[in-house]
Order: C-alpha cells, then structure tokens, then sequence
C-alpha cells in the first residue's frame, strides 16, 4: 500500500489531536532538525490546539539540539519576518489557515523565510518515517527555548517602513476571523492613519474562521456601509478586499487593481504578473487587453514564488487572496491589505472603481468529498467528459478539475459566459467524480 503523503500544498494538516497528534509535531520537528543546528523560530494561531501542537514542535527542536524562539500568536507574516531577521535555520507556524478551529497545521520554512520546496519537505517527510536511531544529544546541547522580544512590534515597524501613502481618511473595516491578525491589523492600520473599525477580534479558541473572515466575506460586505472591508483568515496569510458597496474584491480582482497600478509607475518587473491555475477567465482577459504578460503555476502560494523568482516577476499570487511582492517570500495578508488601500489613497479613487479594471466570468466550484482522489489523473471517463465539456464552451469559458492538496476532495471549477451554464456542467462533472472515485459531493463558492 502507498503511504500518503503528510505534506499538502501548504504544509502539513489534519484535525488536531486526531490526524495531527503532538505525537507526529515532535516527530516532524525531530526530523527537520536530525543532525543539523541552529535556532528555529515558532509562531502559531488562536487555535485552542495551537499551544499544544506548537509545544511538541519546540519539543522535538530541542531534542534534535536546536534553540527555539516563542513567537507566541502572531500572523505568518511576522513568522517570515522573524525567520530571516534571526538567521534562524527554520521558522515554523502552527496553524491550518482558512480550516475550522478543530483542525491544525504545521508549515515550515527557510532561513529566506520562504515555505520549504518540494524537494525539502520530502526530505523530512522520509527522515520522520526513518525514525530512530535520532542524531544523539545531551547536556548543554540540548536545545532551550528562548522568549521573543517585542515580536508584533518589529513586524509592524518593519511593515510601516515599507509604506509608500498614509491612509488618512480612508475609512476601514477589518475582519481578523477571531484568528492570528486580531491585535496585528487594527494596530498596523491604525497608525498608517485609516479611520478603523475591527471586528471578529475575540478568539476564544474554538470560533477562528467560524462564518467570519477571508472564507466568509459575507459578514464583511453587510458591515461595510460606505467603507473598504479588509478579511483575513486564521494565519492571516489571506486577505479578501469588499468595496463600498459591499462587492467582494477577490485575489484576482485586488492582482489586476494593482498590477494596472505598478504598470502605471514602471514597478512591475517585465510587465509580468505570476498566478495559478485558479484564475478567473475575466482577470486573464483583462491582463491580455493591458499587454501584461501572464505566467501560470499550479495551486499554491509557493509555486506561485517560485516561478515569480524564475522569471522575475514582482506581483503575483491566488484568487483565494494569497498575493506575493517583489520583496516578500510569502503571502502576508496585512501587506496586501496595505498594498491595495495605497492605491486608493495615490489614486484617489474608491475601490468600487477601481475594481472596474477586469470584469469577473460566472465562476461555479465544486468540492466533491472522495475516498481515493489520488486516483483522479487516472480516472479516463472523468477527463473524456471535460473534453467534451470544453468543447462545448470553445472560448467562451473554461473547466479545471483538481485534487486539494490539503483535504480529501476534488475540486470542480466551471467557468463560462452565463451563470447557469456554469453550474449545469459543474453538475454534471461532480457526477462522474462521484462515480469514479466515491464520496459525496458538496457545493463550493
């Protein structure tokens, strides 16, 4: 039998306690830091698992000799930040983003503070399911942990040093999700001078992402009244933008309003802009009809930075709201959010207008619960029936069926001219997914 994979498109996830044990945290940490040494620096999300899982990681770089650095709650921003700031060999955030409270996660990264690559991550995955004989330590070279010092106020001052416009009068709302950004985003926006009003800013443990925040932006567009909606997610890598009135900006819609802007000003590298395989039809069109050149990755904010470094790209990123600058090695959802309102405050313009630069096609996903989804690229009558789908469309749309990276699911994506055609082949593909591979389906947005 072939063992599954541990590692996902962003790290490593499953319900905490259950898939994701402090058991297999240790063991993973163990693995990363087996024979090497150095510092690692820990942050983590209000989770009411995170102080566990993120114990058994400091435990198991400690017992492979590394120091630990606790960054305590802190959105992934501030964990990059800090990887490279320390020179640490590794920095981790425990977290599982857009899930619900019950699962968790662990992603690592580099010393560049970039998500580990393929290639690294299987690395540890291999080292982890080696297991003993470990590297030996003991006595003073075991690892300690050390506390952090002032951590969100350096990734703030770091932040702000990075501003181009003051937001005054700008007025904001911001949905933290009850997760990583409730104290980070208020304050950072605050002192950029936007007038703010924070709201799902009361983790208790168990309501992170709970109907709020970057994977419901709904509650957003009702509170708005007038003004910008900023939504984050859990570890605050995502942001969603609504304008003012009450239209959600997607990450396609916030790419296109700010590569129109860098092009303006000759700051987007090549004329070229980096997304995935995710992107709506319209932000495709609208990229062609300002002569942008446009390069696609598979899911996955890495791939996305990958591929920006091989080609030289200074913007890209995801339709979920994972964006990458020039000088950023991961997605950070406070620096979109900040991009995005500066380009409201150089312009002058509301984001209701400037969301006008590309026109978004009726887009249906699907999410289809499955027992075996990695035999997906296998399953002919499912690729037969896509073909005959997009034939059907011509270039009036388009069709993408993928396995996630980090769930049990394959996922669905129709686009197409008019709503309901959309939704009819959706319908249709779920239930040849359904019938190839088992499971049942659930709809998507």
């Amino acid at each position: 039998m072939v063992q599954q994979s541990l590692f996902g498109t962003d790290g490593v996830r499953g319900r905490a306690n259950v898939g994701l044990t402090a058991e297999l945290a240790m063991g993973l940490a163990r693995a990363a830091g087996d024979g090497r040494t150095g510092t690692v620096v820990i942050g983590r999300d209000t989770r009411r698992s995170g102080p566990m899982l993120a114990s058994a990681v400091r435990a198991g770089f400690n017992a492979a000799g590394f120091d630990t650095v606790d960054l305590g709650i802190v959105p992934v921003g501030a964990v990059s930040f800090h990887t490279r700031e320390a020179k640490a060999a590794f920095g981790v955030m425990v977290s599982a983003s857009h899930n619900p409270a019950e699962d968790n996660g662990i992603k690592f990264f580099g010393p560049d503070g970039a998500k580990l690559d393929d290639d690294r991550e299987a690395a540890i995955e291999a080292r982890y399911h080696h297991g003993a004989p470990w590297n030996e330590v003991s006595g003073d070279d075991v690892g300690i942990q050390v506390p952090g010092i002032d951590v969100v106020g350096a990734y703030l001052a770091h932040l702000l040093s990075q501003a181009d416009y003051r937001l005054s009068g700008i007025d904001v709302v911001l949905d933290c999700a009850h997760g990583a950004a409730f104290l980070a985003a208020p304050q950072l926006f605050g002192e950029l001078g936007a007038n703010v009003e924070a709201i799902n800013i009361e983790p208790t443990g168990m309501n992170i992402n709970d109907g709020c925040g970057a994977v419901s932006p709904g509650m957003l567009a009702e509170r708005v009244e007038g003004r910008i909606g900023l939504a984050f997610d859990g570890d605050a890598d995502r942001c969603i933008a609504v304008d003012e009135d009450g239209m959600v900006c997607n990450g396609d819609v916030m790419m296109a309003i700010l590569a129109r802007h860098l092009r303006g000003r000759d700051e987007l590298p090549g004329d070229r802009v980096v997304t995935t395989v995710m992107s709506n039809l319209g932000f495709r069109l609208a990229m062609r009809k300002m002569g942008i050149d446009l390069v696609e990755t598979p899911v996955g904010d890495r791939h996305v930075l990958e591929e920006m470094r091989r080609v030289g790209a200074g913007l890209g990123g995801e339709q979920s709201g994972h964006l990458l600058f020039r000088d950023r090695t991961t997605g950070d959802g406070l620096l979109t959010g900040m991009r995005l309102l500066e380009v409201v405050a150089a312009t002058g313009a509301p984001l209701k207008e400037l969301r006008r630069v590309m026109v978004e096609y009726p887009q249906v996903l699907r999410n289809v619960h499955v027992r075996v989804k990695d035999r997906l690229g296998d399953a002919d009558p499912i690729w037969a029936t896509v073909a005959a789908m997009e034939k059907r469309l011509g270039d009036q749309g388009r069709i993408l069926v993928r396995a996630s990276g980090t769930e049990p699911l394959v996922r669905v994506m129709v686009e197409a001219t008019e709503s309901h055609e959309a939704a009819a082949i959706a319908d249709d593909l779920v239930i040849v997914v359904r019938r190839e591979l088992g499971g049942v389906s659930e709809g998507g947005g």
